[in-house]
């Protein structure tokens, strides 16, 4: 079987310099994701479990997507949500203290919907898994720098 060139499996690690909590709270706040995350350009409530985003790193184009939350666990720090719109799918943070230190894990599992990144196919599947990576990284400093400013 060959690549779904419109298929994605995305995974990151994010240390930080907080308490697990800290940052299973600042995850949850998906409204607060463009004060600390460039790439996160907008988000709008629709309603209590869900709500629009809409993000662009370096490639020349939005991506917007409605999350609704699954599950939203704060015993165990899990974070869930299923995704319509340019991106269909799921994402899920886990946050957890690994050795001292809080780690932030980030699991996507997405379909691409949006016309003009579908009728590239595969020749855009290098740039967007290189674009994903470096907004998740700005994502990491943008939290850290972030977290460091409240005094966390």
């Amino acid at each position: 079987m060959g690549v779904e060139p419109h298929h994605y499996r995305f995974h990151s690690r994010w240390r930080l310099d907080c308490e697990p909590r800290l940052a299973y709270d600042m995850l949850a706040d998906v409204a607060s994701y463009p004060s600390w995350w460039p790439q996160v350009r907008a988000v709008r409530q629709l309603d209590d479990l869900s709500g629009e985003l809409r993000c662009r790193s370096l490639l020349p184009y939005d991506l917007t997507f409605v999350i609704r939350r699954d599950v939203e666990d704060p015993v165990e720090m899990v974070l869930r949500a299923r995704m319509t719109g340019d991106l269909a799918g799921t994402s899920q943070w886990s946050i957890d203290a690994v050795d001292g230190e809080t780690v932030a894990v980030f699991d996507e599992d997405v379909v691409v919907r949006k016309a003009l990144v579908r009728r590239a196919g595969l020749l855009v599947r290098p740039a967007l898994r290189f674009n994903h990576d470096l907004m998740m990284r700005s994502g990491e400093h943008g939290l850290q720098r972030h977290l460091a400013a409240i005094g966390a």
